[in-house]
């Protein structure tokens, strides 16, 4: 019995280390930190102290200097006209659209008539009853204390 409890933990702990490093791949593209409201998370975008929240990282995108904080970068997410924003990807491997102020894009997340971007649509991080916007889900950008929010991966195709 002692031995099946054991297998059974390592089993178990094997899962979340292989479910957590996953998470953090994004193909051929650049991760750029979780998109959080979290400031402790450590690879969180809200956290001013981590390499992704961070004015000073190459790879933040609150960084005006740089590829994904500058606003005339075509990989920007401030940029108004962007066409390769960073994607957005849930803990559950849903796409949720483009980081992207380009009110024009169909996968911006600033598109309000957009699958991504409209308040009502249900894959939507705008839309506060479903699971990818509400302020309560654990996998919300939008939960100050969510233990898997989504990803960002910038686009190396």
């Amino acid at each position: 019995m002692k031995s099946k409890t054991i297998f059974l933990a390592a089993a178990i702990t094997l899962w979340i280390v292989c479910s957590s490093a996953s998470a953090q791949v994004c193909g051929n593209g650049v991760f750029l930190g979780q998109l959080s409201a979290n400031p402790f998370l450590s690879d969180s975008t809200a956290n001013k102290f981590g390499a992704f929240g961070s004015p000073y990282s190459s790879v933040s995108i609150h960084n005006s200097f740089g590829a994904f904080g500058n606003p005339y970068a075509a990989t920007s997410v401030s940029n108004p006209y962007a066409t390769s924003a960073p994607k957005i990807i849930a803990a559950d491997g849903q796409y949720l659209g483009r980081l992207s102020a380009n009110p024009y894009d169909p996968d911006s997340v600033s598109n309000p008539y957009g699958r991504y971007g409209s308040p009502y649509s249900p894959t939507s991080i705008n839309n506060p009853y479903s699971q990818y916007g509400s302020p309560y889900s654990p996998i919300s950008p939008n939960n100050p204390y969510a233990t898997k929010p989504p990803i960002l991966c910038d686009d190396d195709e």
